[in-house]
C-alpha cells in the first residue's frame, strides 16, 4: 500500500507563489508516473501536470509557464511550484501515482488552495 501526503496548501493572494509537496511512502524507483490533479468547485477533476518516470513533464495549457512540477527520487517527494496564481486556480489539489510492479494507482487525500483577488 502506497500512501501520499500533500502539504503546502492554504489561502494566498492572486499573484502568489505557493509550493505544494507530496511525500510518497515508497521508493520512487518503483513508481511510474506521478501527477498533480485539481478539482475546482463545481467542476470535474483535471490534470495539472504529469511527471513521467524519466522526469518528462506535460502541463495543461492554463498553467504552462506558471507551474513547475518535479520529482526527487532520493527524497521520495513530488512538488508543484505554482507562480502567478489566479483566482481560477482555486481548487483542491491531489497528488497521484501509479506503481510499475503492480499497475495500481494511488491518490493523496487532497489539499485546498484558495486564491483571492
Amino acid at each position: 500500500q502506497v500512501q501520499l501526503m500533500e502539504s503546502g496548501g492554504g489561502s494566498v493572494q492572486a499573484g502568489g507563489s505557493p509550493r505544494l509537496s507530496c511525500l510518497v511512502s515508497t521508493n520512487l524507483t518503483d513508481i511510474n508516473n506521478m501527477a498533480w490533479y485539481r478539482r475546482a468547485p463545481g467542476k470535474q477533476r483535471e490534470l495539472v501536470v504529469l511527471i513521467t518516470r524519466t522526469g518528462i513533464t506535460n502541463y495543461r495549457d492554463s498553467v504552462k509557464g506558471r507551474f513547475t512540477g518535479s520529482r526527487d527520487n532520493a527524497m521520495n517527494t513530488v512538488t508543484l511550484q505554482m507562480n502567478s496564481l489566479k483566482p481560477e486556480d482555486t481548487a483542491v489539489y491531489y497528488c497521484y501515482t501509479d506503481v510499475r510492479s503492480t499497475l495500481n494507482v494511488y491518490w493523496g487525500q487532497g489539499i485546498q488552495v484558495t486564491v483571492s483577488s
